[in-house]
């Protein structure tokens, strides 16, 4: 059986994704048996962005409007520095990334991919890297930063640029098949109920 095989993954990207960042872990799900699904703010296609340049397109699978983080098991979110601008003043993109972290589904972020889990609020006390123009914004947001080709946190994989995708795609598939983590709400209000215990 294949290390991925009955695992849905989606990737969220908009126009001026990072090329390399969306094809290459994408093939690398695809060979390891997953089911991978391109989601956008629009249906149609969208184009990525490499070297200065505007290149390939990709066929989007489904609008963000018509789909929910509970048709799915793991998210990979693309870099590139306008993708994730555009996805984070989007509420549908935010809560349906926010919706994988409070459920404890893993996520992959690479690159400026981590300033959208900014905004949907999921960074406060994990440890992750990123494009290192991000990490005074991760940092202020109470996220751990590490200067890493690739970081893991409890299903959380981060990278910082594009010569990290190797490292980064063998960690996404090992998280992504290793499934569920506890959720996050949950670890939440552990926390709380100790602190009370406490007092």
């Amino acid at each position: 059986m294949s290390r991925l095989e009955n695992c849905r993954v989606a990737i969220l990207a908009t126009d001026g994704f990072e090329k390399s960042e969306l094809f290459e872990p994408k093939k690398s799900l695809e060979e390891a048996g997953a089911t991978v699904k391109v989601i956008s703010l629009k249906t149609g296609d969208i184009k990525s962005w490499s070297d200065g340049n505007w290149s390939d397109h990709i066929q989007v699978d489904e609008a963000i409007d018509k789909v929910n983080a509970e048709q799915f098991d793991a998210l990979m979110l693309p870099g590139g520095t306008m993708n994730p601008d555009k996805l984070r003043i989007n509420d549908k993109a935010v809560n349906f990334v926010r919706k994988f972290a409070e459920s404890g589904k893993p996520i992959a972020a690479i690159c400026h991919a981590p300033s959208l889990l900014i905004s949907a609020d999921v960074v406060r006390g994990r440890k992750l890297t990123s494009y290192p123009s991000v990490r005074v914004d991760l940092e202020n947001a109470g996220a751990q930063w590490e200067d890493r080709e690739v970081v893991t946190d409890k299903g959380l994989v981060t990278s910082r640029n594009p010569n990290d995708i190797p490292a980064f795609t063998k960690k996404m598939i090992e998280e992504f098949a290793e499934g569920r983590h506890e959720p996050r709400q949950q670890r939440s209000q552990q926390k709380s109920t100790e602190a009370r215990n406490v007092q």
